[in-house]
């Protein structure tokens, strides 16, 4: 290809970051890691240094820049090496982020200046549980990252001499288990009956405790036997969108898509505002996200997997990493797995703040290295999925309850829970709560049954409402805490399970001041392609800053219908759920409470 690129020049540095990324044959799906790469050897991607990975990747440059600059954790333009990242976002924000950012910029100034180092104010980081949260990032030619949480001014400002010393040490290996999963230990856990229990690095201590048989009785099923068993548990997928989760192996079944390659993708990049579940399963137990991912593999004839994991999750991409060397050395992933014939290996790829690459084809766009910008449906990533190929996404969660499924068989597993929401459910609870964290139990207790698991109610102890399903999902009011935990359930009072976020706040809160940094999300992490959500996303939060600021246009009746209407036509129009839900958390509040008078 003949490349016309600018006279900018790389860095010897950059040039070492980006050669040390590309992987012979140079593709255009290594873009992202190569983007990264540079990223973390300078802290900012120049345009000399994209020059050269436009060069090495045979890339025009134009689309090498379209896809650095739609990224939030690249930065395009020179910023210090380190970098600490304050999290401002809602369940922060109930833990004391506000305060948290004014003395930063107390101590060292506006957000985003300085040098050497800087502090920036960040959407959620996944951390809800330990808010508020921070994470310190140093670039250069060892990169570290650091996650601070929960965080105060001190420890971020120590955090940070460190790193411009060059002795910041990385996320250890061992956090308190009990600050994320208040259960840990107990008899009663299914899915994360080895989180805080066992060491997430060793496989020996995985297959201890069970790891492995399950795969072993799914090759005695054969492919359409373990296809039938996720059938018949009708386990529904746990990213939110709530599909059965084997009718999509199904649908890849070698008699269906004969000669042709297909793939398994884990979705890790869950970046819900209150949702961090998944970080905690990939921590604590990744060796059985494998596992369910290889049964999948047998189960669909899938040769190749891929993981793609928030990028602001660093702990969770070491460990994955880890696990994955760790079952390919023991042949548990590769050529020949336990002597089985099957063939499957599994590729980590870090997400680079994108929450719209959460959604499963703006995921196989990055991937792909290209823009995370959605396709339309049909055709289904099950026809057409990952390089065009026919490709089964699960979430993170999903998988976790694939092992569980085949070593107890279906008809078990579809006893657990009610009806029509069958197994295991983790909630992400967080927010004004005494005991916040992951919890796990069957489908079906009450939200206030939940609550009172964590503790009740922190804060003032007089809860003014909750969000159920994150940023897209809804508020609820305490007279519905009655309400059933189930798919079912929350559907009937117009909610959602969504993500499992169930984030609490007090009566001291302003709910309007939620709303509005729930606006100010969606504007921000709208990828622009569709007009009803790119010019939706920012005419709900113009309209939403004019009522909560007193300066309506006319009445606030009529601003709160313009709301309602734009709210509509992003349903209606655009072509992914986040615009189709960027109004959800909104207008559930508005129907529940005054919030706004004449």
């Amino acid at each position: 290809m003949d490349l016309h690129l600018t006279a900018a020049q790389p860095t010897l540095e950059e040039k070492a970051a980006v050669d040390a990324a590309v992987v012979e044959p140079p593709e255009r799906d290594q873009l992202l890691p190569v983007l990264h790469a540079i990223q973390a050897s300078r802290g900012w991607i120049s345009p000399g240094a994209l020059n050269y990975a436009s060069l090495r990747l045979g890339l025009p440059p134009a689309e090498t820049h379209g896809v650095a600059s739609f990224y939030g954790m690249f930065s395009m333009t020179p910023r210090a090496r380190v970098v600490a990242h304050v999290c401002e976002d809602i369940a922060c924000l109930t833990r004391g982020a506000g305060k948290l950012c004014e003395e930063m910029e107390a101590r060292l100034g506006p957000a985003g200046s300085g040098a050497d180092a800087a502090w920036l104010r960040s959407p959620c980081l996944g951390l809800c549980e330990r808010a508020p949260a921070a994470l310190v990032t140093a670039a250069g030619k060892t990169p570290r990252e650091r996650v601070i949480a929960p965080g105060a001014p001190e420890t971020i400002e120590a955090a940070i001499r460190l790193a411009v010393d060059g002795n910041l040490s990385e996320s250890p290996d061992f956090l308190d288990t009990r600050l994320s999963v208040p259960q840990a230990g107990a008899g009663q856990l299914r899915l994360m009956r080895r989180v805080g229990v066992t060491n997430p690095m060793s496989l020996a201590d995985y297959r201890r405790l069970g790891g492995y048989e399950a795969l072993a009785r799914a090759f005695e099923l054969g492919p359409q036997g373990v296809v039938r068993e996720v059938i018949e548990s009708r386990l529904l997928g746990r990213g939110g969108a709530a599909f059965p989760a084997g009718k999509k192996w199904e649908a890849l079944l070698a008699p269906r898509m004969p000669g042709r390659p297909r793939y398994i993708v884990c979705n890790a990049d869950e970046s819900e505002p209150g949702t961090f579940k998944d970080r905690v399963l990939m921590e604590g137990d990744p060796f059985a996200i494998l596992e369910g991912m290889t049964i999948g593999a047998l189960a669909t004839g899938a040769r190749r997997g891929y993981i793609y994991v928030r990028g602001e999750y660093p702990l969770a991409a070491r460990r994955v990493a880890g696990a994955i060397a760790s079952a390919r050395d023991a042949g548990l992933l590769g050529e020949n797995i336990l002597g089985r014939g099957l063939c499957f290996d599994i590729e980590l790829r870090r997400g680079a703040g994108a929450y719209i690459c959460g959604e499963e084809t703006a995921l196989f766009n990055s991937i792909e290295g290209y823009r995370g910008e959605p396709r339309n449906k049909p055709p289904y990533p099950t026809e057409c999925g990952l390089f065009r190929q026919p490709t089964a996404v699960n979430n993170v969660e999903t998988l976790m309850n694939i092992p569980e499924i085949i070593r107890i068989g279906a008809a078990a597993y579809a006893r657990i829970g009610t009806e029509k929401s069958t197994g295991y459910k983790l909630y992400c609870v967080c927010g004004h709560v005494s005991s916040p964290g992951v919890y796990e139990t069957p489908f079906g207790p009450t939200l206030r049954e939940l609550i009172a698991m964590a503790g009740g109610v922190s804060g003032s102890g007089r809860l003014q409402a909750v969000l159920l399903g994150g940023a897209a999902g809804a508020f609820v009011t305490p007279a519905e805490l009655d309400t059933p935990l189930t798919f079912e359930g929350t559907r009937a009072i117009g909610a959602t399970l969504g993500s499992g976020v169930v984030m609490l706040f007090d009566d001291t809160v302003d709910l309007k001041r939620i709303l509005l940094r729930i606006a100010a999300f969606f504007r921000e992490e709208t990828c622009g392609q569709c007009v009803p959500c790119r010019i939706g996303a920012v005419r709900q939060e113009e309209t939403l800053h004019r009522l909560v600021h007193g300066h309506p246009h006319g009445p606030a009746s009529a601003e709160l219908a313009t709301l309602r209407e734009m709210g509509q036509a992003m349903r209606d129009a655009s072509i992914c759920g986040l615009g189709q839900t960027a109004s959800s958390a909104l207008e559930s509040a508005l129907n529940r409470w005054s919030l706004f008078h004449e």
